[in-house]
Order: structure tokens, then C-alpha cells, then sequence
């Protein structure tokens, strides 16, 4: 099994990137994980919506460069549908047996993401209602992977 989170921008602060890298090696045990970042745009002041949305149409243009034709695509947004860590697990679950060999996961930018991403969206999955700094989404997205597969085999570390 192979997963891809692939990102918009880079983790900045040490504790963000010593989290990743703590759920990174936990899943090294069950599948091989890899981290795609894609440099975010940068965002003028006072950006107007139309320069916005070029913002978010060139992140996901290059997000998209980046995506397996094969990958099971499972994108974050808000309009997505919130999963419990049993139904998220399940959902990885049934996808594998049904064949995927491979999961990306996409968090985009600031601005969010381009229509043309949740268009090649398999899934569109929200984290949550309320709103979190994608530094912060990348690690909680790496722990529910990582306790997906802990669910899936029985593991004591959901309980």
C-alpha cells in the first residue's frame, strides 16, 4: 500500500514537521508514506477574488501534475463529508480490497482548492467544521492514517 499526501507549501515550525515525521515512521509499518509538497502561491494584499482564484487554479494545476493516474483520490475540504476514525478506517479498507494499491490525499492552500480538483476527487473528505491551519491538517491527517490501519488490524491504540 502506498499513500501520498501531497500538499500545498512547506511545514514551517519544528514541532509540525517532528509530529509528521513521528506518524510517518508508526506507518512505516504498514505502508510506505510519502510527502509531496508543491510551493504555495504567494497571495497579494488585498488580493481581489479574481486574483484569487488564479491563486487557487495555479496551486491546483500543479497539485494535479502530481497525482497517479491510478491513486485513489481523497481530497480535503469543507465540503467534503466528516468521517469518524471506524468509517474513515472502513473507507481505506473497502478501497484496498477493492483494489487500490495507492491513496493520495490532497490539502490545498490557504485559499482552498480549484473546482478542477474536486472534480478528480474519488472522495472529498472533511476534517471538520471548524477550520484549522494546514500545518496542523497535515499532522491530524497522518495521525487518522496512521489509526485507520491500527482500526483496521485490531490495534488497542483507538481505544
Amino acid at each position: 500500500m502506498n499513500i501520498t499526501v501531497l500538499c500545498i507549501g512547506k511545514l514551517k515550525e519544528e514541532y509540525f514537521r517532528a509530529a509528521a515525521a513521528e506518524y510517518i515512521k508508526r506507518l512505516s509499518g504498514y505502508c510506505a508514506v510519502r510527502v509531496v509538497e508543491v510551493p504555495d502561491e504567494k497571495i497579494p494584499d488585498r488580493a481581489s477574488p479574481a486574483e484569487e482564484d488564479k491563486i487557487k487554479q495555479k496551486e491546483t494545476a500543479a497539485l494535479l501534475e502530481k497525482i497517479a493516474r491510478r491513486d485513489f483520490v481523497i481530497v480535503l475540504d469543507l465540503s467534503g463529508k466528516p468521517l469518524d476514525s471506524p468509517a474513515f478506517s472502513e473507507l481505506l479498507s473497502r478501497q484496498a480490497a477493492n483494489g487500490a494499491s495507492g491513496f493520495t490525499f490532497v490539502i490545498g492552500g490557504s485559499l482552498g482548492l480549484a473546482p478542477a480538483m474536486l472534480e478528480r476527487a474519488d472522495y472529498t473528505l472533511s476534517a471538520s467544521r471548524m477550520t484549522f491551519p494546514h500545518q496542523l491538517i497535515r499532522v491530524i491527517l497522518l495521525e487518522q492514517i496512521y489509526r485507520a490501519f491500527k482500526i483496521a488490524r485490531g490495534g488497542t491504540y483507538h481505544k
